[in-house]
C-alpha cells in the first residue's frame, strides 16, 4: 500500500456512520476501513453515468446511476465521489430541467422508495394512528440506513409532486434538529452533505426553500457559528451569488433570491452579541469574512439594482424589488450589534441608497399597491430599522448621516394624517420613522437639529396621528380587543398582550411627544472618555438644567391647551371629540413629565382637563374610554385628595351600559384597567360593596368582558382582603349561580373566561381561609359568623366541583390546580366524610391527578396542599376508598380501580421524575402519605406499593443530579429514608432494581450529604430527626452477618455522620426550648423614614450608567451564571416547609442511638475516630460510660 493516496470521505452525517479513508494502489483496489472493495473501473462507470445524465437529461440514465450507486453502498441521490463532478455540471443538470419546465423526477431504490412511501401516508392518512405508525417507521429507518438524510435530499429536491418535496424536507429538518447536542451543535455534519444541500437551496422552490432555509440555520449555527468549521461556505456562497440570474450575465439557473436567502440565513445569527461574558465582543471573525468577501461586493450591486429599480419597470420587477429586500435585510443584521471594518467605510453609500429607497415609497391609499410595491415598502421598513440601529448603536460612524436621515424621516411621518388609510405595512414605516426621530433627538447633534422644527413636529406629525380616525372606529365596533391592545393597553394581560407589539404610529407618536415634552436641551454624552468628566460635573449641571423649563411647559401643554374639553354645545362638530380623544391620548403618553410637577399643578390639571368628561351630557363613548386610560396611566403620580373623585368616575365608566349604535365595551375595560391601576398604588375606597355589585352584576353578559372583570375582582380582594373578606359568601355564591349555566363538563380544555373564573373562585376561597378570626372568647360571635360564611361558600364550591366533575363519565382535566384549591376548603369545611359527597369527589379528584400530565401549562402548587389536606381529613374521619375501592360493577371490566392513595402516589412520583419546579414539595408530600395515614387495615399492600414507587422516582432523579452535588440531594435521599424506615426490605430491592449496588451508593450518598447539604443550607428539625433515625437503622444493616466487613468503610462514614446529626438535632431542640421560655417576641421597632427625601436627592445625584458599565455589568452576571451550581430549575419558596412525619414523631431519636451505641459500641471504638467520639461526649455525656475504657 505505499504510495498509495489517501482521501477522506465522509460517509454519512448525524455520527451514523465513521468517516472512511480510502486508498488507491497501482493494482487498481480501493479499500476502505470498514474493509469493503470498490473497484476503478466501477468508478469510471459511475462517471459516464454522470456525466450523460448530465448531457442529456434522461430518466434512463438517471435511473443506472443511481442503481450503480446503489450497488456501490455510496449516496443513493448520486452524490459526487471527487471533485470530477463540479458545480458547473450541477449548473448543466438545472437547466435541461428548467427547460422542460419541470422538476428532476426523483428515481431511487426500493428503501427511497419506502421513503417515498412512508412520507405520502403521513400526508393523505386522515387517522391519526397510521401517521403515527408511518411516522415510526421513518424513524426506525433513520437509524437503519446509512445515508438516510442523502435520500431525504435527493427526494426533497426531485419528488414527484410539491407536498411530496416539502414533507421529505420537513422530516429533514426535523432530523436535523433532533441530532443537534446539548450545547447546540451536531456531533458530525460531512462536507459533502452541506454541498449538497447548498445546491438543493440555489435551486429549490419557494416552499421548499422555505424549511430548508431552517434546515440550513441549524446546521449553520452549529458548524459555522458556534465550531467555524465549514470554511467553504464563505467562498462557495459568493461563487453562487455571482453566478445567479440576476447577477451574472449568462442565463444561469440559480435564483439570486434564493442565494440571497441563503446569505440572509447565514448573517441573522450574528444580529446578536454571541459571547454574553465579555463586555466588549469583538466582530466575529466569520462577520468579518462575510462582510469583505460578500457584503462589500454587494453594495455596489444594491446601487447598481437601486438604480435600476427607481428608474425602470419590466417584467422582472418582483424578483429585483425581491433582491433589494433581502440585501437590505442583511445589511441590517450585520450591523444590529457589531460593526465590521470593512463595512464602515461603505455606511454612507448604502445609506444613501436606502434614503432614495425610501424617497421612492408611495402613500397613496387610493391606489392598491402591487406585489412589487410590497416589496419595496418592505425593504423601506428594514431601512429604517438600521437607521435606528445606527443612530443608536453606532454614532462614531453615523453622525455626519445624521441630517439625511432626519430629513427622510421627517419626509415620511407627514403623512401621519393618512394612516387610517393606509395599509399596516406603510403605517408601519411611519412608526419607525417616528422612532428613528425620537433616538435621534436623544443624541446632541440630533437635538440641535430637529428644535427648530418642534412646532411643525408636532403639529403636522405628532398630533394628526393621536386624533381619532375612521379605522379608529371601525375597529372599536369590529374588533374591540384589538383596538384596546393598540390604544389602551394596561396591566390586565388579557387586554394588553405583549406590550412590544403595539407597533402603530399612534404609539411611535406618544413616544415621540414623551421624549420631546422631557428635553430641555441638547443630551449630554455619558459614554467613554466623556462619562468621567460628565459624572463630576453632574451636580452642577443637574441644578443648572432643573431651573431650565422643559418642552412639555413651553410647547406641548400650550399647544393641548388650544383644544377645549368638548360640552354639550359641541355635539353636532364630530371634530372637535375627534381631536380631543387626540389631547387625552397625548396626556397619557406624558406620564413621565406630569410625574414631576407638583401635586397642586397635577391635580388641577385632571379636574379642570380630564374629569368633565364624565360630566358632560351625551358624552361620546371614544372619549370616556381614553379618559378611563388616561387616570390608568397617571394613578403613580395623581394627589391622594383626588382618588375619590377619579375612583366614583371610573367606576360609573365601568357601569356605562351599550349605547344604541355603539358598544361600551372598551369603555368598561379601559374603566377596569384604571381600577385595577387605582388599587395597585395602594388606593382604598372607602366602601367596595359597590364595586363588587357592578363586577358579579355583569358577569355572565359578554364571554370576552368576564375574562377582564374576573382578573379586576382578583385585583380587588388582593387589595381588599380582610375588608372584603365579609363580602366573599355572597359574592362566591353569586358568581357560581352565574357561572353554572355556561360550565359544560363535556368541554375540555374550558374557554378561558370560565378558567378565569374558577381562578377567581380559588383566589376568592383561600383569602377567606386566611381571615379566619383568632380563637378566644373575645371573638366568638365573629368566629361564628366566619364559620357560617365558611359553611356557605363550602355548599357553593361543592355545586359547581359536582357540576364539573360528577355529570360526565369522563371528568375534564382543565384546572386541576384552582379546582384542587377548592377541594382542599371543601375538605377543611367538612364535619364528616359523606357530607356534600365529599368522598364522591375525592375519588374522581384522585383519578384526575393519576393521570394528569399538565407539568408545562401551570406551576401552581395547590394540589400539594390539598393531599396534605385529603391524608388529614382521612386520618380524621376515615373513609374507605383512601386505601381500597370495590370493584366496579357490570359491565365494567372486573379490575379494581387505584385506591386514592395510590393514584396520588402516582401523581406525586411523576412530579419527582418529570417536574423540576414541584420537586421539592413531592418530596415533602411523601413523608406525609408514608407516615401520617394508619397502614394497620392495609390488606392490600398499599404502603408497601408506595414505598417503592417513590424510592424508585426518587433514586432516580438523584443519579441524574450525583454528578454534581446541589440543594435538591437533601429532598430526595429523604425521601428514600422515609421508604427504608418503614419498609427497608421493599427499598432495598427497589435500589437495586434501580443500578447494582444501589443501597450501598444511597447510604454513602446520604453519609456524605449530611456535611455537603445540611451544613450549606439551614435544616430544620424534623429532616434532621428523620436523617439520624434513617442512619441508625442503616448502620444496624450494615454491621448485620450478611454484609460482613465489606462495609466498614461505609459504616464509618454513616457512624461519623449520625454523631453529628445527633448533635445538631440537640441544639436545634436546646434553641426551640430557649425560644418557649422567652414567650412571644415583642413587636419591632420600625425605623424612621425622615431620611428617604435625602436618599432620592443622592441617588438622583448619581451619575447614570453608561453603556460601558452596563456591558461590564451584563458580562459579570452572565459569567456568574454559566459557573453558578444550579444544575435545573427548581421552586426555592419550600425550603422553610417542615416535613410531617406523622407517627415517627412519637419516636425519641436519641433512646435510637442510645441502644445503637449501647449494642455496637465496640464497633463504634474500632471505626468512628476518637476526636469525633470526645466531641460527641461533649454533646452527650450519657453516653460516657459506654466508652469510658477507650478514652
Amino acid at each position: 500500500m505505499a504510495g498509495g493516496i489517501k482521501t477522506e470521505i465522509p460517509v454519512t452525517i448525524m455520527n451514523r456512520r465513521v468517516i472512511g479513508t480510502v486508498e488507491e494502489c497501482e493494482n487498481g483496489v480501493v479499500r476502505r476501513s470498514n474493509k469493503r472493495v470498490l473497484y476503478i473501473r466501477q468508478f469510471e462507470i459511475v462517471m459516464r453515468l454522470k456525466n450523460r445524465a448530465s448531457r442529456h437529461g434522461r430518466i434512463e440514465d438517471y435511473h443506472s446511476f443511481l442503481l450503480v450507486i446503489d450497488a456501490l453502498d455510496l449516496v443513493a441521490t448520486g452524490r459526487s465521489v471527487n471533485k470530477e463532478i463540479s458545480l458547473e455540471k450541477n449548473n448543466n443538470e438545472k437547466a435541461i430541467s428548467k427547460k422542460k419546465n419541470t422538476h428532476k423526477m426523483f428515481v431511487g431504490d426500493d428503501d427511497s422508495i419506502q421513503i417515498v412511501r412512508l412520507l405520502e401516508q403521513t400526508l393523505t392518512s386522515i387517522d391519526g394512528v397510521a401517521v403515527r405508525e408511518a411516522t415510526e417507521a421513518l424513524d426506525r429507518l433513520a437509524t437503519e440506513l446509512p445515508h438516510f438524510p442523502y435520500r431525504l435530499l435527493s427526494i426533497a429536491s426531485g419528488g414527484e409532486n410539491p407536498s411530496q418535496r416539502v414533507a421529505a424536507a420537513t422530516y429533514l429538518k426535523n432530523f436535523t434538529r433532533r441530532s443537534t447536542g446539548i450545547e447546540g451543535t451536531i456531533s458530525e455534519v460531512s462536507k459533502e452533505f452541506k454541498d449538497q444541500l447548498l445546491l438543493a437551496l440555489l435551486q429549490a422552490e419557494p416552499a421548499v426553500l422555505k424549511v430548508l432555509l431552517e434546515l440550513l440555520h441549524i446546521v449553520v449555527v452549529s458548524e459555522f457559528v458556534k465550531k467555524n468549521a465549514w470554511p467553504e461556505l464563505v467562498p462557495e456562497l459568493r461563487s453562487a451569488i455571482e453566478k445567479s440570474s440576476l447577477i451574472s450575465s449568462s442565463n444561469s439557473s440559480w435564483s439570486t433570491v434564493n442565494a440571497l436567502l441563503v446569505l440572509l440565513t447565514v448573517v441573522k445569527p450574528f444580529q446578536y452579541f454571541l459571547q454574553p461574558k465579555l463586555a466588549k465582543e469583538p466582530v466575529p471573525q466569520q462577520l468579518e469574512s462575510i462582510t469583505k468577501e460578500i457584503l462589500v461586493p454587494l453594495v455596489s450591486v444594491l446601487h447598481r439594482f437601486t438604480e435600476k429599480a427607481l428608474t425602470t419597470k419590466g417584467l422582472g420587477e418582483l424578483e429585483l424589488e425581491k433582491t433589494l429586500h433581502i440585501i437590505c435585510k442583511c445589511l441590517y443584521f450585520s450591523v444590529k450589534s457589531h460593526m465590521s471594518s470593512a463595512l464602515s467605510p461603505l455606511l454612507s453609500s448604502f445609506s444613501r441608497d436606502m434614503i432614495r429607497i425610501l424617497d421612492s415609497l408611495s402613500f397613496d391609499w387610493s391606489v392598491t399597491p402591487s406585489d412589487g410595491n410590497l416589496m419595496r415598502l418592505k425593504a423601506g421598513k428594514r431601512s429604517l430599522l438600521l437607521f435606528g440601529t445606527l443612530v443608536s448603536r453606532h454614532r462614531k460612524y453615523s453622525d455626519k448621516l445624521v441630517p439625511e436621515i432626519v430629513n427622510c424621516s421627517m419626509n415620511i411621518i407627514k403623512h401621519s394624517s393618512n394612516i387610517s388609510r393606509l395599509g399596516c405595512l406603510t403605517e408601519r414605516i411611519i412608526s419607525l420613522a417616528f422612532d428613528v426621530i425620537s433616538r435621534v433627538m436623544e443624541i446632541g447633534p440630533g437635538w440641535r437639529l430637529l428644535s427648530p422644527h418642534f412646532s411643525t413636529l408636532l403639529d403636522s406629525a405628532i398630533f394628526p396621528a393621536l386624533v381619532l380616525n375612521e379605522r379608529d372606529i371601525s375597529e372599536w365596533e369590529e374588533d374591540a380587543d384589538e383596538f384596546i391592545r393598540k390604544n389602551f393597553p394596561s396591566e390586565l394581560e388579557e387586554i394588553s398582550g405583549w406590550r412590544e407589539d403595539l407597533f402603530t404610529a399612534r404609539k411611535s407618536a406618544m413616544n415621540l411627544l414623551g421624549v420631546l415634552a422631557m428635553s430641555k436641551g441638547p443630551p449630554v454624552s455619558t459614554t467613554n472618555k466623556a462619562s468621567s468628566a460628565a459624572c463630576k460635573r453632574k451636580k452642577g449641571e443637574k441644578s443648572r438644567r432643573n431651573n431650565q423649563r422643559c418642552m412639555g411647559d413651553l410647547l406641548v401643554l400650550p399647544f393641548l391647551s388650544k383644544f377645549p374639553v368638548p360640552l354639550k354645545s359641541y355635539i353636532l362638530d364630530a371634530s372637535t371629540p375627534a381631536a380631543y380623544f387626540g389631547v387625552l391620548m397625548a396626556y397619557g403618553s406624558l406620564q413621565e413629565f406630569i410625574q414631576e410637577q407638583n401635586p397642586e399643578y397635577v391635580a388641577s390639571f385632571v379636574r379642570t382637563r380630564v374629569l368633565p368628561i364624565y360630566s358632560t351630557p351625551d358624552v361620546t363613548p371614544y372619549l370616556v374610554a381614553s379618559a378611563n386610560w388616561v387616570l390608568g396611566e397617571l394613578a403613580s403620580c395623581l394627589p391622594e385628595e383626588m382618588n375619590a373623585d377619579i375612583f366614583s368616575s371610573l367606576l360609573k365608566a365601568l357601569a356605562m351600559p351599550d349605547q344604541v349604535e355603539i358598544s361600551c365595551y372598551p369603555v368598561r375595560v379601559s374603566a377596569a384597567g384604571g381600577i385595577g391601576s387605582l388599587l395597585e398604588n395602594e388606593y382604598q375606597p372607602p366602601e367596595w360593596l359597590p364595586l363588587l355589585q357592578i363586577i358579579i352584576g355583569r358577569v355572565g353578559s359578554e364571554e370576552d368582558e368576564d375574562g377582564i372583570l374576573f382578573q379586576l375582582l382578583r385585583s380587588v380582594i388582593d387589595s381588599g382582603s380582610q375588608d372584603i373578606s365579609t363580602h366573599i359568601p355572597y359574592i362566591v355564591s353569586s358568581l357560581v349561580s352565574n357561572m353554572l349555566p355556561f360550565l359544560h363538563p363535556s368541554e375540555d380544555p374550558w374557554s378561558q373566561a370560565i378558567l378565569g373564573g374558577l381562578e377567581t373562585l380559588a383566589v376568592m376561597a383561600q383569602t377567606y381561609e386566611s381571615s379566619k378570626p383568632a380563637a378566644n372568647e373575645e371573638n366568638n360571635q365573629a368566629t361564628g359568623i366566619w364559620v357560617t360564611g365558611q359553611g356557605t361558600i363550602s355548599r357553593a364550591l361543592s355545586s359547581i366541583l359536582h357540576h364539573a366533575w360528577l355529570t360526565t363519565d369522563v371528568p375534564p382535566t382543565s384546572c386541576v390546580d384552582h379546582l384542587s384549591m377548592m377541594l382542599r376548603f371543601i375538605v377543611i369545611a367538612s364535619t364528616n366524610c359523606n357530607e356534600l359527597r365529599l368522598t364522591e369527589l375525592l375519588v374522581v379528584w384522585a383519578d384526575i391527578l393519576a393521570s394528569w400530565n399538565g407539568w408545562e401549562e401551570s406551576e401552581d402548587l395547590s394540589i400539594f396542599d390539598c393531599i396534605e389536606e385529603v391524608v388529614g381529613i382521612n386520618n380524621k374521619y376515615g373513609f374507605r376508598s383512601f386505601l381500597f375501592r370495590d370493584m366496579p360493577s357490570p359491565p365494567a371490566m372486573p379490575v379494581r380501580p387505584q385506591s386514592v392513595a395510590e393514584s396520588i402516589g402516582s401523581f406525586v412520583s411523576k412530579a419527582i421524575l418529570e417536574y423540576p419546579s414541584a420537586r421539592r414539595r413531592a418530596c415533602s408530600c411523601v413523608h406525609t402519605l408514608l407516615h401520617v395515614p394508619d397502614y394497620s387495615s392495609d390488606i392490600e399492600g398499599v404502603g408497601k406499593s408506595l414505598a417503592m414507587v417513590f424510592s424508585e422516582a426518587a433514586f432516580s432523579r438523584f443519579l441524574g443530579l450525583r454528578e454534581k452535588p446541589c440543594t435538591l440531594w437533601r429532598p430526595l435521599l429523604l425521601v428514600i429514608s422515609s421508604c427504608y424506615i418503614s419498609y427497608s426490605d421493599v427499598v432495598e430491592i427497589a435500589l437495586e432494581k434501580v443500578i447494582s449496588g444501589g443501597f450501598e451508593l444511597w447510604a454513602s450518598s446520604l453519609a456524605f450529604s449530611y456535611s455537603l447539604t445540611f451544613d450549606a443550607t439551614p435544616a430544620l428539625a424534623s429532616e434532621i430527626k428523620l436523617y439520624v433515625m434513617t442512619l441508625v437503622k442503616v448502620i444496624e444493616q450494615l454491621l448485620d452477618v450478611k454484609h460482613g466487613n465489606a462495609t466498614d468503610d461505609l459504616a464509618r462514614k454513616c457512624f461519623v455522620s449520625l454523631v453529628e446529626a445527633s448533635q445538631r438535632l440537640k441544639e436545634l431542640n436546646e434553641e426551640t426550648d430557649d425560644d418557649e421560655d422567652d414567650g412571644e417576641p415583642g413587636e419591632e421597632e420600625t425605623e424612621s423614614e425622615e431620611t428617604d427625601s435625602n436618599d432620592e436627592d443622592s441617588e438622583s445625584d448619581e451619575c447614570e450608567e453608561t453603556e460601558e458599565e452596563f456591558l461590564e455589568r451584563y458580562a459579570k452576571t452572565a459569567a456568574e451564571l454559566e459557573n453558578s451550581e444550579v444544575t435545573e430549575e427548581e421552586d426555592e419558596e419550600d425550603d422553610e416547609h417542615e416535613i410531617d412525619l406523622g407517627s415517627l414523631n412519637e419516636i425519641d431519636p436519641q433512646k435510637l442511638v442510645l441502644s445503637l451505641m449501647e449494642k455496637h459500641h465496640e464497633k463504634v471504638i474500632k471505626l468512628v475516630p476518637s476526636e469525633v467520639i470526645s466531641t460527641f461526649l461533649n454533646s452527650f455525656p450519657v453516653f460516657t460510660s459506654l466508652f469510658s475504657k477507650c478514652l
